[in-house]
């Protein structure tokens, strides 16, 4: 370890030892003071930062490390179950719009667009996941904001520029880094237009937002205040190029259905047609939505426009549920399997005890996020009293599930029709 020896001389500078600038022994004959000691510090941490800059202009990704849409799919498939469809169109929009950046330094006539992707499905459903579980797969700066929070500038709320303060933040302020990020900008549908007449009243939520959206998305150098919030004059902003950063927005659109119902003319009259037929088929209607669907609904042509890329995710049935709850990698039930080996007891649950888990998620019409709910509540007596006992195994059977759930009020709180 370094030590003082008084009245010894820095090596570097010469300066005597004293005690507003020490000198210390760093190597045998090798004395350095204070100042000495930060310059060195400084010098290296300049040179430092320097090769790391150039080591990452000069090791940019070809396209080809970009995995094809095929292996993202593959790779979506072990987190989420189901909604091949939109995986499907979610793998080729994101290999897609990395192939352009990592293409963008050649000399070409041909300037390829991005495509900015607009998922449209009820709650629950995986639209949030998938965005996440993509971003995990390419290792690039991600984050999710809520389009509710977002008014017009001038008005109280955030303004449109905050989403990218936390794209900024997700990446600890590397402007480079962040300008090939992704942002999923959820509830989109939340700021639609309220009125189809746009000059009755100062939509500052709605249409305002979307109008402040359209220079996000289309590609243009946006000034960021580093730490969100309103802007001020003197506040030192950050300049950023959302050129080749990657919009992915969500919304469940409830009630589009009866947008998409009127476009295909699907009432049926008569009094022989088969309502679970009915019913099934108004179910499926999400599949068929359309640009023009959105536009009914309340978003301007000029953010369509900008989002190219529209698919829908299919509600989950009970076969869906129940896949969910084992099969993916983070499945639920594999989570509280993990937390009770942890205390050496092996929990299980029984066929007949999944089923019901299923019913009620289906019954309660709380989608995927929901089976997280009911089986917390179904554990939570256990989770309180297994890790004291010495028990080294632990069922969990169909009476087991109906009676917590009744001992938690569940049936009370269950949605009607």
């Amino acid at each position: 370890m370094a030590k003082k020896e008084s009245g010894s001389r820095c090596s570097m500078c010469g300066v005597t030892d004293s005690p507003s600038n020490p000198v210390v022994t760093v190597l045998d004959g090798l004395n350095l003071c204070t100042d000495c000691i930060k310059f060195i510090d400084d010098a290296r941490d300049s040179e430092l930062g320097r090769r790391k800059k150039d080591v990452s202009v000069k090791t940019e990704p070809e396209a080809t490390s970009v995995p094809k849409p095929r292996e993202i799919k593959e790779f979506l498939d072990q987190y989420i179950i189901g909604q091949d469809e939109a995986k499907k169109y979610l793998s080729v929009a994101v290999y897609n719009h990395y192939k352009r950046i990592n293409q963008a330094s050649q000399d070409d006539d041909v300037d390829i667009e991005k495509s900015n992707i607009i998922l449209v499905g009820p709650t629950g459903t995986g639209k949030t996941l998938l965005a996440k579980t993509i971003a995990r797969l390419l290792n690039v700066p991600f984050t999710i904001v809520d389009a509710t929070v977002l008014t017009e500038a001038g008005y109280v709320g955030e303004d449109i520029e905050s989403l990218l303060t936390r794209l900024l933040q997700a990446c600890d302020y590397d402007v480079e880094q962040a300008e090939r990020g992704i942002v999923f900008i959820d509830e989109i549908d939340k700021i639609a237009r309220k009125s189809d007449n746009p000059s009755i009243t100062r939509d500052v939520s709605g249409e305002g937002v979307q109008q402040g959206l359209l220079k996000l998305l289309e590609g243009s150098t946006v000034l960021v205040p580093p730490n969100g919030g309103r802007k001020h004059p003197e506040q030192k902003l950050i300049p950023v190029d959302t050129k080749n950063i990657l919009f992915i927005c969500g919304g469940a659109f409830d009630g589009i259905e009866r947008k998409i119902a009127s476009r295909l003319n699907t009432h049926v009259v008569g009094y022989g047609h088969d309502e679970a037929g009915r019913k099934r088929q108004r179910e499926n209607l999400m599949r068929y939505v359309m640009p023009q669907d959105l536009k009914s609904f309340g978003l301007i042509p000029e953010i369509i426009g900008r989002l190219p890329v529209l698919t829908s995710l299919e509600p989950l049935d009970k076969a869906a549920l129940r896949r969910i709850l084992v099969e993916p990698k983070n499945a639920i039930i594999r989570q509280y399997k993990k937390m009770f080996l942890l205390d050496g007891v092996e929990l299980e649950f029984t066929d007949d005890a999944l089923d019901l888990i299923v019913d009620k998620a289906i019954e309660y019409k709380l989608g995927a996020r929901g089976l997280r709910s009911i089986v917390e509540t179904i554990m939570v007596d256990a989770m309180y009293d297994v890790p004291s006992s010495s028990i080294s195994k632990f069922t969990v059977d169909a009476e087991y599930v109906a009676r917590q759930l009744e001992k938690a009020n569940f049936e009370k709180t269950k949605m009607t029709d």
